[in-house]
């Protein structure tokens, strides 16, 4: 089991735990309320910031019920936080755009995080063919 340094940005925040057994995957909350119109961009304050341990990065994307929930997208699609992010002042926060008004109220759960081991070195050589085959196409189906 690893253990995370982590700092919270005000005492009153709900601390973030791990539920073994359901998902790992671990919800973060909006640590302040935020109003947006249609169209912002915000970075939305998460309340904490974490001490990674060597060779690990983490993920962050939105919850299934954001979109519908807030009306939002997280602008980066998937954010990655990576171990040097890790200062006093690193707070994380979430990129988001607004479809429509929106009020997200501090404590709100609307992204989750993972941790996952940094890809490992690699080198790449190049061939002039891959020697497996043509499949003519695109995706799992073949089909263009």
């Amino acid at each position: 089991m690893e253990t995370i340094k982590i700092k919270y940005f005000g005492q009153d925040l709900q601390k973030l735990e791990y539920i073994g057994g359901k998902s790992d995957w671990i919800d973060l909350r909006a640590s302040e309320t935020v109003e947006l119109k249609t169209g912002d961009f915000k970075l939305i304050p998460l309340g904490v910031a974490m001490e990674l341990p060597a060779g690990y990065e983490a993920h962050v994307v939105p919850r299934s019920s954001t979109f519908q929930n807030y009306g939002i997208l997280q602008t980066n699609s998937c954010g990655v936080i990576d171990g040097s992010y890790c200062g006093d002042q690193d707070m994380w926060k979430m990129p988001v755009y607004a479809t429509r008004d929106t009020v997200i109220e501090k404590g709100d759960r609307i992204c989750q995080f993972r941790i996952m081991e940094n890809q490992p070195e690699i080198v790449f050589e190049e061939t002039e063919s891959l020697e497996n085959g043509d499949r003519g196409g695109f995706g799992t189906t073949g089909v263009q």
